[in-house]
């Protein structure tokens, strides 16, 4: 089968096609023919060596996948060849590629109203906000920074369907598509500063990173959460919280249930070919995508 992999830490340049055997399931585990994965902030830190979780390379990228089971494993119960899924990997060998192995725990079933392109661009981002936002409540003030962005757009209308009052930055081109995501107030951060034009904020969930997370606990409440998703510093300040996602088959369910009541929805600006996987990382590092990048297979 046909895989992404790289030899080397560096640009995109460095993401090749390669030809590996097909994956076996073990216990637990189920094979999944992909039909589309997606880009997040993790994949091109990796590939460049500024995350080094998955060890040196070889090693194939990718979180996200929707497609088909084509076998399982011992101990699955849930799913069986020909289901249609969306969810995680989180290994080196990853949904880069034309099969992939993955436990069915970070699995569950593709909602049927949404296509595969766009089930592969909401695991690893649905999961992040819905995760980070499990603690909102009706009419708490959520401020959402980068809220246009990948994860953005879902914390958006995840803490609107828990009934909160959201606040976003974003530049002003995205105000619109955000307001029709149920966003109350938006701030455009190229123009003004975010901490002179909003306070008295239950939680901050920042997906910018820098001094953000700092800056933002100025417009905290004093018992406020400061949810901080980029941040490698953590701040000493008890509203402080850094935030992982867990994989979850569990959480996506929930995830595709609000799908499924159309009060979530994935934006995928571009679906491009793995075989032009190096064009898409670039234009992923550029920070003016809207919503998600898609990739499907080497015939696009």
């Amino acid at each position: 089968m046909k895989a992404i992999s790289q030899r080397t830490l560096g640009g995109p340049d460095v993401l090749e096609t390669v030809e590996i055997d097909i994956p076996r399931p073990g216990s637990g585990e189920v094979l999944v023919r992909v039909a589309a994965t997606s880009i997040n902030a993790a994949d091109w830190k990796l590939r460049s060596g500024v995350v080094t979780k998955l060890g040196p390379p070889p090693f194939t990228l990718g979180f996200d996948l929707s497609g088909v089971v084509t076998e399982v494993g011992s101990e699955v119960t849930e799913f069986r060849p020909g289901d249609e899924i969306f969810g995680n990997v989180v290994s080196r060998a990853g949904a880069y590629a034309e099969y992939v192995v993955t436990p069915a725990e970070f699995l569950t079933h593709k909602p049927a109203r949404i296509d595969h392109a766009v089930a592969a661009a909401l695991p690893t981002a649905a999961l992040t906000a819905w995760q980070a936002l499990t603690d909102v409540r009706p009419k708490q003030r959520v401020l959402v920074h980068a809220a246009a962005g990948g994860v953005g757009h879902l914390a958006v209308q995840i803490a609107k369907a828990r009934g909160a009052y959201v606040i976003g930055t974003a530049r002003t081109v995205n105000h619109e598509f955000l307001r029709g995501l149920g966003a109350d107030e938006l701030i455009d951060y190229t123009a003004t500063d975010f901490t002179t034009a909003v306070s008295a904020v239950d939680i901050v969930f920042d997906l910018v990173g820098g001094d953000y997370a700092a800056r933002s606990l100025r417009v905290l409440t004093p018992h406020g959460r400061m949810i901080d998703a980029q941040g490698e510093e953590p701040l000493v300040d008890p509203r402080y919280h850094r935030h992982y996602f867990t994989p979850s088959g569990a959480d996506l369910k929930e995830i595709a249930n609000l799908v499924t009541a159309r009060r979530l929805r994935g934006e995928v600006e571009r679906v491009m070919s793995l075989a032009d996987v190096a064009e898409a990382h670039k234009l992923a590092e550029s920070g003016r995508v809207r919503g998600k990048i898609v990739l499907t297979g080497w015939n696009g």
